[in-house]
């Protein structure tokens, strides 16, 4: 299977996630964060530091159900506009929701 290079925007998204997760686990260890989501401490070193831009959507449950945070602020905070702003949904959009 041969990997597409990743895109400007997909490595920034990637960062944005590995922030998100650093700052939820605040004082928490990475060793007991990822012991404890199931996943090895080198994947979740990985993510948060945006070396995996792209990581496997269990993965990422796994962490923000572990940090108690919601798929919903996960999904907001990767997709939000360079400015730093919430994306707005149009009202005649379909809304799409992760569960969490």
């Amino acid at each position: 299977m041969v990997r597409l290079p990743l895109t400007p925007a997909d490595v920034e998204r990637g960062q944005r996630l590995g922030a998100l997760l650093r700052r939820a686990r605040g004082e928490r260890s990475m060793l007991d964060t990822a012991l404890d989501a199931r996943v090895s401490p080198e994947t979740l070193r990985k993510i948060e530091s945006g070396r995996v831009a792209t990581p496997a959507f269990p993965t990422i449950a796994a962490i923000a159900d572990v940090l108690g945070i919601s798929l919903d602020e996960v999904w907001a905070e990767i997709n939000r506009p360079m400015g730093g702003t919430t994306p707005s949904i149009p009202d005649d959009s379909p809304r799409e929701r992760l569960a969490s």
